[in-house]
């Protein structure tokens, strides 16, 4: 063999070898929020390691229906026995929500990608993006199910089994040189960072960069995605227990030389003092507490109090105040409403709503009150509400729903908001057979306005800015005078630092059928996702249909029942049919085709296409001083039909 081969020979091997030693794994970032993007360390982590199979272990985080170990187990295709064993726990437990489970799994090498397969039967709803993303938390990308799929379409269906490709991988030459035996795909969610993960599991910061081909320059990391931490033994239980933040540590007080040894036991004995006394203090304010409360219990019950309430301001400059222990825990939770929100004893609410009387139930948990008079709708709520309280609390517009209450009493809350007189909007608009309830060219105008207008307050007008996340007609309120207020607040989100942006979400709420196609599909938040809510509800009130049920039922995009319209505007006749039919062509044709032409814009796929709510409201502004206009030269008539009086 001559030099020049030798010499080639060798060359191509050190290339090898230092393509094994240092070849890590390419961190797959904000990639899989695209379905679209193939980029390949979105497919899988590259089979570049010293092994074609390894043991290798997963992390997850327990969620109902997903939160024993027979579920977590069905679902990432491991052994019971196995997840029981490492995480200390019988094969029956169950994991309390948000638990941090590990799993280990058989890695192996598969084509170019490292995987560990499972199976995942498609349910309701379900796309490749919340497949990857909300059950697998991220172990899979939309990709890679797209990749792994033999199917000819890329659509899925309810009750069909899909292959799901894990993410896993086996430790390199370099890896293993230094001691790494095992890789672990950690779920990076909100708030990790790659030093806190690693110390969680005792690994090398420095290599956990290294392994996932990051820098201590771009160490960016992002919920949903994994990131591979080595290891040098198998993890265990102990790991999943997030270590507590390290005390601040504060310099001891400066001493003098002369005296700081001649003190050293004096500081000690005062320590030990102080303790006890501090000690001693506690557990004394803390029975005489007991027995105040224990002495409160056994009095009789105060009488029924007056319809004056006490303001958080009075409770806490007085506690001895009647006011019950429920909302003294009330008092705690949300200190930041105490100046501008009523506190209810609970005896009042049951007075305003004659003990919760079936004749002032509404719907659902919401009953009508009555106040000196004056009408109210009392709401009872369970969980965290705390967000909804804070946001209304914030917000003071006509065009959104006012809260005017608030009473905490045996475990439920009760909200208090101001009265819609004329009900739900969905009442008015859905062609449900009474002709009682039938609204004008002009006031469907007009409501549509009073959204609009609510929604760009909420957008452009509070701190921060708000996104609804769930507008529908059911959600938008009419009052005495047929004035639309947007309420049900309880999934709205800040959307504060998102102009021009768009923030990610696995936790995908709303209600079916008025979601965005980019929220639905791939998680992404922004105001645009109300945009397109209203069109829909501006769709249903121009037609008098409940759109989603209607495209659910001929299996159509929402957009594409406008088609045919615009395409045949000049058309009347077609006009008419798509319109309610209740209003019997009593209504402005060329406006009727400009107030299309806007829902449309409002149902572009693309966000960046569709409108903003502050054009949306000039628009229809503009629509609606044309249609004052009509009715007044027409002599349409104005006048509001019946009105039942409800919440």
């Amino acid at each position: 063999m001559s030099s020049y081969s030798v010499v080639s020979l060798l060359f191509l091997c050190n290339l090898c070898s230092c393509i094994l030693i240092y070849a890590q794994q390419p961190y797959v970032g904000t990639s899989t929020t695209d379905c679209s993007n193939t980029k390949s360390s979105a497919l899988g982590f590259f089979c570049n390691g010293m092994n074609n199979t390894c043991q290798s272990y997963l992390t997850f985080r327990s969620q109902p229906p997903y939160n024993t170990v027979g579920s977590i187990s069905t679902l990432l295709g491991s052994d019971p026995s196995k997840v029981s064993m490492i995480n200390e726990v019988s094969e029956n437990a169950t994991f309390e929500t948000n638990k941090l489970v590990i799993v280990p799994v058989n890695c192996s090498c598969s084509g170019e990608y490292y995987q560990t397969n499972t199976s995942y039967v498609v349910q309701k709803g379900d796309t490749y993006f919340l497949i990857a993303n909300n059950t697998y938390q991220g172990l899979s990308t939309c990709q890679a199910l797209l990749n792994q799929s033999t199917k000819l379409t890329k659509n899925i269906y309810t009750g069909e089994t899909v292959s799901v490709p894990l993410r896993c991988a086996c430790p390199t030459k370099n890896q293993s040189d230094v001691g790494i035996k095992y890789l672990l795909s950690y779920v990076v969610t909100f708030g990790d960072t790659v030093s806190a993960i690693s110390v969680q599991f005792g690994a090398d910061t420095g290599r956990t960069l290294q392994a996932n081909e990051l820098s201590e320059q771009n160490y960016n990391i992002y919920p949903f995605t994994t990131l591979l931490v080595p290891l040098q033994k198998p993890p265990s239980s102990s790991d999943t227990v997030v270590p507590p933040p390290p005390p601040s540590l504060q310099p001891p007080p400066p001493s003098s030389p002369s005296t700081s040894g001649k003190n050293s036991s004096k500081t000690w004995v005062y320590l030990v003092v102080g303790v006890v006394a501090g000690i001693s203090l506690t557990l004394a304010a803390g029975a005489g507490f007991f027995f105040a409360f224990i002495r409160r219990s056994k009095k009789k019950a105060d009488p029924v109090m007056g319809s004056e309430t006490q303001s958080f301001e009075a409770v806490e400059k007085s506690l001895n105040k009647k006011l019950d222990e429920e909302s003294l825990e009330f008092l705690g939770i949300i200190p930041s409403i105490a100046k501008s929100i009523k506190v209810y004893k609970f005896e009042e609410l049951k007075v305003a709503t004659d003990n919760f009387s079936p004749s002032c139930w509404i719907k659902g948990s919401v009953y009508r009150a009555s106040f000196n008079g004056d009408f109210a709708a009392i709401k009872k709520m369970n969980g965290d509400v705390s967000k909804e309280i804070n946001l209304l609390n914030k917000i003071n517009h006509s065009n959104v729903i006012r809260l005017s209450g608030v009473c905490f009493s045996d475990g439920h809350w009760y909200l208090v908001y101001e009265y819609g007189a004329n009900g739900p909007l969905s009442d008015w608009i859905y062609q449900i057979g009474s002709h009682e309830k039938l609204l004008t060219w002009r006031q469907r105008i007009q409501i549509a306005f009073d959204v609009a207008t609510g929604l760009n307050y909420l957008h452009n007008f509070t701190s921060p800015p708000y996104i609804h996340k769930d507008m529908k007609c059911s959600n938008v309120l009419l009052d005495s005078n047929f004035k639309a207020k947007i309420a049900n607040l309880a999934l709205a989100r800040s959307a504060e630092n998102q102009e021009g942006e768009f923030t990610l979400t696995r936790h995908i709420v709303g209600t079916k059928g008025y979601m965005a196609p980019e929220y639905l599909e791939n998680g992404i938040v922004s105001t645009k996702i109300d945009v397109f809510a209203f069109g829909v509800l501006t769709l249903e009130i121009l037609t008098g249909k409940e759109i989603p049920a209607l495209y659910r039922e001929e299996n159509m995009c929402i957009s594409d029942v406008l088609k045919t319209v615009l395409c045949d505007n000049d058309e009347p006749e077609n006009l008419s049919q798509f319109i309610d039919s209740s209003m019997q062509g009593n209504y402005p044709v060329e406006l009727a085709v400009v107030f299309v032409r806007l829902i449309d814009s409002c149902l572009q796929k693309n966000p960046s296409d569709r409108p903003a709510m502050d054009e949306i409201a000039q628009s229809l502004s503009r629509i609606l001083s044309s249609s004052l206009s009509w009715e007044l030269s027409s002599g349409a008539d104005s006048g509001h039909r019946s009105s039942k009086g409800r919440f």
